[in-house]
């Protein structure tokens, strides 16, 4: 086992993207080989402030590190798989094995600035998979013209790299894990309070594509004390320990805020693996990967970036060497 399974998290919604990129390049520097970064038009509180165009900012984040990325995109709303299909294209194109692409079906708050109407689950994945479709065959060269949930109409991509970006899905529940497995290079997931919930979604992932990659996404709070490591994560993280499927609904962060008013400190730590020992933070990275995943996503919910990227940098990546 090397440090080589762990990645930085870059939040769009709680940094302005200068900021993003300067915390990007430190994590580098302390020796993260791999990094995740958000793609949404809304951040999930008024608190947290911030939501640049992930799109616009991984040109620099890439040409400034040794760092892979990768991103989560929801294909066929706000964004025409067409131009993802270019966008990740020129990047894979320029930087042939650090950049990586995943989808997701979305959330209302981001994809439905279109005016969109949104659709229940079932209808948003067969959406998602044919927005993969698209994408995967202008990648491999051919004239696209299509005509369903989105259109396409004679489009050819001539930017191409040798290799196509991985395309990776992203699951929350098993069922949608499972069905990934059928069509998706590899899965990324978020880790939950229920670690046997989060196994039964790899497991489900990996009885059907056992040789594919899966990538876990933790939220950690770190601080040099308790109290700030809980206060940070309330501040930051509490709209996101909302529970059951209502946030697929919520258009606004004002939307958000009025929901996770009604979250409590213990919810939080509930959700979000609150410590001030590095060594706990540790033991839960292990137990991440004793699930079977090939890579864990730390994302830092408070907003002391640099203390905990130096941190881990010192004290947790080396026991994964």
């Amino acid at each position: 086992m090397t440090a080589d399974v762990l990645g930085y998290h870059a939040s769009h919604e709680q940094f302005a993207p200068s900021e993003v990129l300067e915390y990007a390049q430190l994590a580098d520097e302390e020796g993260f080989e791999h990094a995740l970064a958000s793609d949404h038009f809304h951040p999930w509180s008024e608190q947290q402030g911030e939501s640049g165009l992930v799109w616009s900012w991984l040109g620099s984040a890439l040409e400034a590190t040794d760092l892979t990325f990768g991103t989560v995109n929801a294909p066929g709303y706000r964004y025409h798989p067409a131009i993802i299909a270019q966008g990740a294209a020129t990047l894979r194109e320029m930087y042939p094995e650090q950049f990586w692409l995943a989808v997701g079906s979305g959330q209302v708050l981001n994809e439905g600035i279109t005016g969109v109407d949104w659709p229940i689950k079932e209808e948003r994945n067969a959406r998602l998979e044919e927005c993969a479709t698209i994408m995967r065959r202008l990648w491999d060269g051919e004239e696209v013209t299509h005509h369903g949930r989105v259109d396409v109409e004679q489009a050819t991509l001539y930017s191409r790299p040798e290799t196509p970006p991985p395309l990776i899905g992203a699951a929350l529940s098993e069922e949608t894990a499972e069905w990934l497995a059928e069509w998706a290079d590899g899965m990324i997931t978020i880790a939950t309070p229920n670690h046997e919930d989060d196994a039964a979604r790899v497991e489900a992932f990996r009885e059907h594509a056992p040789e594919k990659p899966v990538y876990l996404k933790a939220q950690h709070s770190y601080a040099s004390d308790e109290e700030a490591a809980l206060e940070g994560a309330v501040e930051q993280w509490r709209n996101q320990c909302i529970p059951g499927t209502v946030t697929q609904e919520l258009r606004t962060p004002e939307d958000y805020d009025e929901l996770g008013a009604q979250i409590s400190d213990e919810d939080v730590e509930a959700n979000v693996r609150v410590s001030a020992d590095l060594e706990e933070h540790r033991e839960w990275i292990e137990q991440d990967l004793e699930l079977d995943v090939d890579r864990v996503y730390l994302h830092n919910v408070n907003t002391n970036q640099e203390e905990f990227i130096e941190a881990f940098g010192e004290d947790v990546l080396p026991a994964f060497d």
